[in-house]
């Protein structure tokens, strides 16, 4: 585990005993360390800078050792929102529920798939994206949601671009826009497909 990891390991355990963290919800542990690395990355206003994943855990350690009480404190409230917004914010599919809806989104973003993967500027798109996120108050899912609103854009749109860079700037400002509007929503965003036997057989 890194040390992003073991930070969060107890607090979500204290805040959700039944979660299973080391074993089959460890995806859960994954996306809230690759959330608290981006809200952190856009308060300490390291979004665009090379190696700033090295700087923040460089940073939390001299928090920790500096002062490990108040860090405590700040990682205990934050857990406790993001595992609110995580209730609030994922839906699990099961079985061929909502089949319709899925299936449509699905080929949208398999559209996009041979566009997104040629993009020169898509980590740098991301990035945006994630931080108009987190400034609009979205903690749960950034990479993710990120990710999927710009792949969303552009499997969606049909017309031709003169370039490359004017195709980017578009799906950029229609998904900056999109993500300051999802922020402020209610209800799910990200939905996760589970098979029903295997529903079926943890319970």
């Amino acid at each position: 585990m890194n040390f992003i990891e073991t930070l969060l390991v107890e607090k979500l355990r204290d805040k959700n005993p039944m979660l299973d963290i080391l074993g089959s919800d460890r995806k859960v542990l994954q996306i809230a360390c690759q959330d608290l690395t981006n809200y952190l990355r856009v308060h300490w206003e390291l979004v665009g800078k090379e190696a700033n994943e090295c700087e923040i855990v460089d940073k939390l350690e001299r928090f920790f050792g500096e002062n490990r009480s108040e860090l405590e404190e700040f990682l205990g409230v934050w857990t406790g929102i993001w595992l609110r917004k995580w209730k609030e914010r994922v839906k699990l599919l099961i079985g061929n529920e909502n089949a319709n809806r899925w299936n449509k989104t699905t080929k949208i973003l398999n559209n996009a798939e041979p566009l997104w993967k040629n993009l020169a500027s898509r980590h740098e798109m991301e990035e945006i994206v994630i931080l108009t996120l987190v400034k609009n108050g979205e903690i749960c899912g950034t990479s993710i949601l990120a990710e999927n609103l710009l792949k969303m854009e552009l499997g969606e749109k049909k017309r031709e671009y003169f370039n490359e860079k004017e195709q980017a700037f578009n799906a950029l400002n229609n998904t900056l826009r999109k993500a300051r509007e999802l922020a402020q929503s209610k209800g799910p965003l990200i939905f996760v497909k589970v098979d029903k036997g295997y529903y079926q057989s943890t319970r």
